[in-house]
């Protein structure tokens, strides 16, 4: 048996829309998948979880054992953006602060201050393994955000970022820039190619 759904599979999975060369693992966990738009050149490895509004677009990895959950906010990653294994994004919280109950078998009346905020990963991000994600963060365009560190806040683009909370340490190159560039010429007319 295939790794990955076949295109007739992937016509059955009722996915909002998807383009060419999506893979999918038959491992992976889909909750309403009429909300998952994914672009082209896409590739969904085992035992990742998606659930609610999430929005993939063109050349992206997301590794073994991720978690999106968008609920009705939603997350976006842009074209060229990559999670790592064990990297979790969350659109989606409940109040810690004792406000509100704390379980999805509550009725919302009894959770107030639940958290809801779209999440954009932009351009030429890339998220470390382990990492977490939560409401409301932008994480900019070209940023790197290293193994087992937490985003709270937005990061400003173009930067490396490490730690719980992350925190910039340096500038990245931006080398992939041209390497994008050269890619996407060398790609123009083929099928496959979604851009």
């Amino acid at each position: 048996m295939e790794t990955y759904y076949s295109e007739e599979e992937l016509k059955g999975l009722g996915l909002k829309k998807y383009g060419l060369n999506v893979k999918i693992s038959r491992h992976a966990i889909i909750y309403r998948p009429e909300e998952l738009e994914i672009g082209s050149n896409v590739r969904i490895d085992d035992f990742t979880t998606i659930s609610g509004k999430v929005t993939l677009g063109n050349y992206i990895h997301i590794a073994q054992t991720c978690g999106l959950y968008g609920g009705d906010a939603g997350v976006t990653m842009d074209d060229f953006t990559t999670l790592s294994s064990h990297s979790l994004i969350y659109a989606i919280s409940n109040d810690y602060s004792g406000f509100s109950l704390a379980c999805p078998m509550v009725p919302e009346r009894y959770r107030p201050a639940d958290i809801s905020a779209s999440v954009r990963l932009e351009r030429y991000s890339l998220v470390g393994c382990m990492s977490v994600v939560l409401p409301g963060v932008t994480i900019g365009e070209g940023c790197s955000v290293g193994a087992m560190s937490l985003c709270n806040k937005n990061l400003e683009p173009w930067g490396m970022y490490v730690g719980a909370p992350a925190r910039r340490i340096r500038e990245r190159n931006k080398q992939i820039l041209a390497l994008a560039e050269q890619f996407e010429q060398e790609c123009r007319g083929k099928t496959g190619y979604d851009r």
